[in-house]
Parts: structure tokens; C-alpha cells; sequence
């Protein structure tokens, strides 16, 4: 666990050297104690330039940091930033140096730590280091920065119960072996792939695991660990152009959920779907347990009946109906996107980066005219470009691509994208199924991220990743699936240059600018400086004057 300290856990005095004007948050000790019960360790992650800009001493710091342990308590690890903004670190908030510092001084990595602050800075840090943020208002936070937080609570005990709460929600006894789950998920590839830890899940504790998923999904099916074999049959209740229901189709899909001969079923479902048709074509097919998450009344359709609180990330959603359901993931399975390990290949010359414009929704697509900016934008940086798209998007890719991208559109399916972006240093892409490939691969992201749908539930989930775009638009959670708002406002506000910051918030390297043609790969061995926070209120980096 870690935490910012001014306005998190100490009430923000600007600037602060004396440690008589500190003053702890209301509730802040119990609140810390119950994570130190819980066998958490902690850490501070501060930004204080008043070092950098001559307002205080290192003695004076380390006397107000010491008094703040004797307020609330012993901290695991203090990592603090004295630069200033300008002095181009590293270290200091909304890059993620202080997150990596403390979670190596911690013994574990970033996706495993919780970030706890108040400000845009904060949630940025914890996003590029791979951290999860959870954003405390205060007065001085924004209202844009509480809207593209993934993640907010009302005060810090509030904080701190949800973390605990969530934690339990992923853990748990697990039963006896079972012979065949039948796990189901339908809808986009995206689904699949985020759905995968809570399969993975299952698949420790049965002898077969078989997965049923719509005709969208199957390719990201196939990458699942844990697997035995896949069902493909699209369900009318779930597929966003659905076709009318077949009573002939429904028939057949009950004579062959029977043949599988499953011992129960666990059904898989978005926040905004409902389990109940396939549970009642469970029951016909003679499946005797069933388990789902539902908030309407499933009377017998349901054994183990789960309800999840809104705003969770799917796959934690997931995660917590298969320990539910009694498969809580094993002690050595970490709960991360996972695939099986793309084919080895040749593959384009490295370093490159991926932009990936399209989407199946309108609504979460790239505009072509401001991905081909980026694209530019980026190899005016001296960054390879490769542009990818499926078959149906070539006009799409070569159009973004231009003269200073490499265009792969259609030529790449499932599989051979999984290989690319395993390869790449970033991926630049809105919120569609690449996003959570590249998490399942550990491949940082730049989110495009249309609010159509909350960051928090559909955000890349456990990889370093830097949000864009205007989380207050009118679309936002409008869950449409065309733009419902002319000229597509929430992303076209993108500057091309706060891409190019935000792949180096992500630590990529940035070559510089490249004299030979677009396809030449940059120089190698190139260093990186230290990340700019230029134009950054698309990331929301602004902060109190301490920091």
C-alpha cells in the first residue's frame, strides 16, 4: 500500500517544514492499522520541491516525516521527490519513479501496489508505474481529475475498507476438485481476454475446463491458458447486433451443452448483462450448478447467486465470482491478463511502437485524421511506427499509417498481433481488445480512452498505462456504441504531443528525431531523458503548492 502524504494522509500545509504544524486526516491511524492487521505493508510516495526551491531543509523534511509516523503510525518505506518541475527527474509525480522505488524497497512490483493520493499527479504515477490509483478528494483536487480517476472514495477510511473489501472478494477457500466447468463468455475478444484470470482460476481445480463464447471472441478464446476446449454459438441476449432468437438454434445449443456432460457452470457475464438465459439453457441441458452474478431475482436458475459493487475492473468483477463459486485463484497465480506466449518469429526490426486506430464501437475508435497526427508526431520524435487494423480497416491503417508509419493493416490476425505487440515498447490504442492484449503481454499502453464506459472497469488493467482524452465529454457512460456526440469531442482534444509525452512517462526511450525514411528502424542504445509534464491536464498532473 502506498500513499501520498500531504492532503492523503496529513492535512496539506504548503510547503511544511515544521513538524508542529502537522495535523493527520481524520480516521487516518485506525485506518492504517487495519491494513498492518491485514498483513499489509506501506509506503509514502511525496513530491517536495520545497527542498528544490529552498522553503525547507532535509532536517526539517525528516523531522515532519518523523512526527507523521508518530501520528499514524510506522512506515515500511518513504520515497520522496525533492525536484522541482523543472529540473526534469524521474522521480517526482506524475512520472513513476517513486512508485517502482518503493514497491522494489517493498519486495513486490507496482501491479501489486494500491496508490492512495489526492491529486491527478498521484493517479498518473500509479497508472504509468502499473499501479492501481485510487484518488481521496480534497478541495484542491479538480473536478477533471476526479473524472478520469479509475477509482475514487469519499475519505481515506472509506479508501482503505474498499481495498480490504476487494481483496477478500478475490480470495477464499477453494472446494474439492471438480471433473468439467463449463465457464462461459461471450460478446468481443476483449471480454474473453479480461475474463481469462478468473478462467485461469477455475482451471486450477478442475480436470477440464470448457469455454463457451460467442463468434467474436473464439480467436481471443484460443489464446486463454487454462482451456480445454471452446464452444462457439453466439447468444442473441448478448451480441450487440443480434439476430432474431431461433427456437431451433436454442435447441441445439441445449443438446450441446448437455453433450459436454459439465458438473456445473460458472457464467461470466459484463456489468451490464444478464446470466439468466444461459442459466435457464443450463438447466435444460441438466448442468447442476450453476453459479453468476445477478441483481435481479433468479429464483432456481442460480445455486450461487454473486453481486459485485459497480465500478470494480472486470476482470477483478471475474475474479470475484470464481472464488464465489469456489475457485479462488491458486497461491502461485498472480491476478494479471495472461495468454498463451505468442509464437516465436522474426518479427519487424526493433524498437518500434504500436498504433492500433480501429475499433468493432465507432465510439471507442481513434478519429483517422488525429491517429495520423499521432503517427506523425511520434516518428518526428524518431519512434518506428507500426499501424495495425484487421482486414476490413486497410483504407483505415494506410490512411493513419501515411508516409511516416508502417501500414499492417490486414495483415495481421489474433495471433500474429499478440507476437507484434509483445515486441513493441507501447501501444497507442483506444479502448478495444488490443488494449488488453497488450496487458495480458505486460506491454505499457497510451488509452485513448472514449468515457463511453468508466476507465475503472474497462481501463488496461495491471500494465503501465497513461490515459488520454476527455473523461467529462457528454458521452461519458453513455455505454454507445456509435458517437452520440458530433465531431467525436471526448478524443479529438488530443494533443499528438501529450502521446509523445506520455510514451515517455512509460519509459519508453525516445531516439530523436531520425533523418533516414519513415521504415528505418532508430538509432539503438539511445537514452532516455526525464519525462516532461507539458500540457498535462489531459492527464491531470496539476497539484498543491508542496508538491
Amino acid at each position: 500500500m502506498l500513499f501520498d502524504r500531504d492532503g492523503t494522509l496529513i492535512e496539506d500545509v504548503p510547503y511544511n517544514g515544521d513538524p508542529d504544524r502537522v495535523r493527520p486526516v481524520p480516521g487516518a491511524r485506525a485506518a492504517l492499522d487495519r491494513l498492518r492487521a491485514a498483513g499489509l505493508r506501506l509506503g509514502v510516495v511525496s513530491n517536495q520541491s520545497g527542498l528544490a526551491r529552498g522553503h525547507f531543509s532535509a532536517g526539517d523534511l525528516a523531522r515532519v516525516n518523523a512526527r507523521v509516523e508518530e501520528l499514524v503510525g510506522h512506515v515500511d518505506t518513504w520515497q520522496v521527490c525533492p525536484h522541482d518541475d523543472t529540473d526534469g527527474c524521474g522521480c517526482r509525480k506524475p512520472a513513476p519513479g517513486l512508485v517502482w522505488a518503493a514497491a522494489r524497497e517493498l519486495g513486490t512490483v507496482p501491479a501489486r501496489c494500491v496508490l492512495v493520493g489526492d491529486i491527478g499527479r498521484d493517479m498518473v504515477a500509479a497508472g504509468a508505474a502499473g499501479a492501481t490509483g485510487l484518488l481521496v478528494p480534497t478541495p484542491v483536487t479538480r473536478p477533471v481529475e476526479v473524472a478520469a480517476a479509475g477509482w475514487v472514495a469519499a475519505d481515506l477510511p472509506s479508501a482503505v475498507a474498499q481495498i480490504l473489501d476487494r481483496q477478500r472478494s478475490i480470495t477464499g477457500p477453494s472446494r474439492r476438485r471438480v471433473g468439467t466447468v463449463l465457464v462461459a463468455r461471450s460478446d468481443s475478444a476483449g471480454d474473453v481476454l479480461v475474463t481469462g484470470p478468473a478462467i485461469r482460476a477455475v482451471a486450477a481445480y478442475a480436470d477440464r475446463v470448457v469455454l463457451l463464447c460467442g463468434p467474436r471472441g473464439r480467436a481471443a478464446a484460443e489464446l486463454l491458458p487454462g482451456v480445454s476446449a471452446v464452444v462457439e454459438h453466439a447468444l442473441p441476449w448478448i451480441d450487440p447486433a443480434p439476430a432474431p432468437v431461433d427456437p431451433a438454434g436454442m435447441t441445439a445449443l441445449v443438446d450441446r451443452l448437455r453433450r459436454i456432460d459439465a458438473d456445473e457452470a460458472v457464467v461470466f457475464t459484463s456489468y451490464h448483462q444478464s446470466a439468466l438465459p444461459l442459466a435457464l439453457l443450463l438447466r435444460l441441458a441438466g448442468v447442476g450448478r450453476v453459479s453468476a452474478i445477478s441483481d435481479d431475482y433468479p429464483g432456481s436458475l442460480i445455486d450461487v447467486r454473486h453481486r459485485v459493487p459497480t465500478g470494480v475492473p472486470e476482470p477483478e468483477r471475474a475474479l470475484s465470482l470464481a472464488a464465489a463459486a469456489g475457485f479462488p485463484l491458486p497461491p502461485g497465480d498472480q491476478p494479471a491478463l495472461r495468454i498463451r506466449p505468442p509464437a516465436a518469429g522474426d518479427g519487424p526490426p526493433r524498437p518500434y511502437l504500436v498504433v492500433h486506430p480501429g475499433s468493432a464501437a465507432g465510439a471507442r475508435a481513434c478519429p483517422p485524421e488525429l491517429a495520423a497526427r499521432i503517427v506523425r508526431s511520434l516518428a518526428s520524435a524518431g519512434h518506428r511506427v507500426l499501424v495495425t487494423g484487421g482486414p476490413g480497416e486497410r483504407e483505415l491503417t494506410a490512411r493513419v499509417a501515411g508516409s511516416a508509419g508502417v501500414d499492417l493493416g490486414g495483415r495481421t490476425g489474433i495471433g500474429d498481433l499478440a507476437a507484434l505487440i509483445s515486441r513493441a515498447d507501447a501501444l497507442v490504442v483506444g479502448n478495444t481488445g488490443p488494449a488488453h492484449l497488450a496487458a495480458a503481454l505486460g506491454v505499457p499502453v497510451v488509452s485513448l480512452f472514449a468515457p463511453t464506459v468508466p476507465y475503472g472497469q474497462w481501463g488496461p488493467w495491471r500494465v503501465p498505462a497513461v490515459r488520454l482524452g476527455d473523461p467529462t465529454a457528454p458521452c461519458r457512460d453513455t455505454r454507445a456504441a456509435a458517437c452520440p456526440v458530433p465531431g467525436h469531442p471526448c478524443l479529438t482534444g488530443i494533443d499528438p504531443a501529450d502521446v509523445v509525452d506520455a510514451v515517455r512517462l512509460l519509459g519508453v526511450p525516445v531516439p530523436g528525431p531520425r533523418p533516414t525514411a519513415p521504415a528505418t528502424p532508430p538509432p539503438a542504445g539511445a537514452a532516455s531523458g526525464g519525462p516532461t509534464h507539458r500540457r498535462a491536464g489531459r492527464v491531470s498532473t496539476s497539484g498543491g503548492g508542496g508538491r
